[in-house]
C-alpha cells in the first residue's frame, strides 16, 4: 500500500500552504488584537472582520469546502486527498474556519448532505456551505455519562405536526457564536424501545426557536474559545416541525456514527499539524537558548525528546493516512477500528509533543506568547471529544478479539 496523492491534491496542498503563509499568518496578530480588544470591551462573542475577510479571499481562490468527500458540493476530494490539507490547517488555530472546514460545521454539513431533506438542505445546508452562518451539535448532556450515547435523556415527543423538545445539553460547541443559526439536536423519541440503539433521533433546530436558551459558556482549561465557544443549552418545550427530523425516528444513533467517523479523522489530521508546529517551536527554541554552558539542543535529554517527537508524529500521520485510505476503499463502518485507533493515538501524541515544547520554553511555554498552552488544552480536550480514549480502546479490543472468537 502506498499513499500517492493525486495531482489535484498536490496542487491544493501547495495552494493551501501558500494561502496560510501569505494571508493567514501575517494577520494572525491582527486577529488576536481584535480578540483582545473585544474581551477588554466585555464581549468576545462577536464576528471578527479579520476572519470574514480571510474567508472571502479563500472562497474567491476556490479554497473552500475542501472537506466534503463524495459530493459535488465540495472539492470532491477523498479522505486521503483531504488529509494533508487538514494537517496544514491544523498548524494555525484559525486556519480551518478560513477555508470553511472547521468543526462542528463540517460534521453538520456532512450530516445534512447525507440525511437532510431537500427543504432542510435549501434552508440550512446551503448557507453553511456558503459560510454565511455557523452551526452547533447538541448531543452531550451534563447529567449522564455521554460517552455512552444511549444514556441521553433529552426527549423528543410527537405532538401532531410538531415535535416537543426538552432537555439540557452542554459542550454544544459553536452555539454561542452570533453566526450560529441552527443546531442538530439528539434526543429520545422512543425511550422504551428494547433496542437501545433505536431510541434516539436527530432533529434540526433553529437557534432562535422559543425555548432554546444558552445558560452559560463553558471554558476548556480556562480558555473560552470565543467567538466559537462551548455552551450549556436548555431546551424547554421547544416546538419543531415534524419535517425537521433527520432520516426518521429511531435513526439518531445510526446518524451519530456516520457523522462522528469523518469528524474524528479530521480532528486527528489537524492534531498532526498542531504537533508539527509544536516540534518546530521546540527545535527553534532549543537552538537559541543556552543552559549550563551549552545550547539546549546539544543536551542529551532534549535530543531524545526531539527524536521521539519526530517518530511519534510520523507514526501518527501514517496511521491517519491509513485510516483515510480505509475509509475511502472499504467505507467508514469497515474502517471503524482504524478510526478508533487514530482517535486514541493522535491526541495522546499531540499532548506529549506539545508538553515537551512547553517545557523547553520554560515559563514562556505556559504564557500566551507562543500559543502552546492553548494548543495543549485543545489537544487534551480531544481525548474526550467524539468519544473518550476508554471507549475507543474498548471498541478496538472487541474488534480485535472478534478474530479469535470464531467457533
Amino acid at each position: 500500500m502506498t499513499f500517492i496523492f493525486s495531482e489535484k491534491s498536490r496542487d491544493l496542498q501547495q495552494r493551501v500552504k501558500a494561502f496560510i503563509d501569505e494571508e493567514i499568518i501575517p494577520v494572525k496578530h491582527a486577529y488576536e488584537a481584535e480578540m483582545t480588544a473585544a474581551r477588554q470591551a466585555g464581549n468576545p462573542w462577536i464576528v471578527f472582520q479579520t476572519m470574514e475577510e480571510l474567508k472571502k479571499k479563500a472562497r474567491a481562490e476556490g479554497l473552500w469546502n475542501l472537506f466534503l468527500p463524495e459530493s459535488k458540493l465540495g472539492a470532491g476530494l477523498t479522505n486521503l486527498e483531504y488529509a494533508p490539507l487538514c494537517e496544514l490547517m491544523g498548524r494555525v488555530p484559525i486556519a480551518a474556519e478560513v477555508f470553511n472546514c472547521s468543526a462542528p460545521d463540517t460534521g453538520n454539513m456532512e450530516t445534512l448532505v447525507r440525511y437532510g431533506s431537500p427543504a432542510i438542505q435549501d434552508q440550512w445546508l446551503m448557507p453553511l456551505l456558503a459560510g454565511e452562518i455557523r452551526s452547533g451539535f447538541a448531543m452531550t448532556e451534563p447529567a449522564v455519562a455521554s460517552s455512552d450515547a444511549t444514556n441521553i435523556e433529552a426527549h423528543i415527543e410527537r405532538d401532531g405536526d410538531h415535535y416537543i423538545l426538552n432537555g439540557q445539553k452542554w459542550f454544544t460547541s459553536g452555539a454561542s457564536d452570533p453566526r450560529c443559526k441552527v443546531l442538530i439536536f439528539m434526543g429520545k423519541t422512543d425511550p422504551d424501545n428494547s433496542n437501545r440503539h433505536r431510541q434516539q433521533s436527530m432533529i434540526v433546530v433553529p437557534t432562535e426557536t422559543p425555548g432554546v436558551t444558552i445558560l452559560r459558556n463553558l471554558s476548556v482549561f480556562g480558555f473560552d474559545d470565543a467567538p466559537h465557544g462551548h455552551a450549556e443549552v436548555r431546551f424547554d418545550n421547544v416546538r419543531i416541525p415534524v419535517s425537521n427530523i433527520l432520516l426518521g425516528e429511531g435513526r439518531g444513533f445510526e446518524i451519530s456514527q456516520g457523522r462522528l467517523g469523518p469528524g474524528r479523522i479530521h480532528h486527528c489530521m489537524r492534531l498532526v499539524g498542531r504537533a508539527e508546529d509544536a516540534l518546530e517551536l521546540m527545535c527553534r527554541r532549543s537552538l537559541k537558548r543556552v543552559a549550563f554552558g551549552k545550547k539546549i539542543a546539544e543536551q542529551g535529554v532534549w535530543r531524545e525528546r526531539i527524536a521521539n517527537s519526530r517518530i511519534m508524529i510520523d507514526q501518527a500521520r501514517l496511521m491517519v493516512l491509513h485510516a483515510a485510505y480505509m475509509m475511502d476503499t472499504v467505507g467508514n463502518k469497515m474502517a471503524a477500528k482504524e478510526i478508533a485507533m487514530i482517535k486514541v493515538i493522535a491526541p495522546n501524541m499531540a499532548c506529549q509533543v506539545i508538553d515537551w515544547a512547553i517545557q523547553v520554553h520554560g515559563g514562556a511555554g505556559v504564557s500566551q506568547d507562543f500559543g502552546l498552552a492553548h494548543a495543549y488544552a485543545s489537544a487534551r480536550s480531544l481525548r474526550l471529544a467524539d468519544g473518550p480514549d476508554e471507549v475507543h480502546r474498548n471498541a478496538i479490543a472487541k474488534l480485535e478479539l472478534a478474530h479469535y472468537n470464531v467457533r
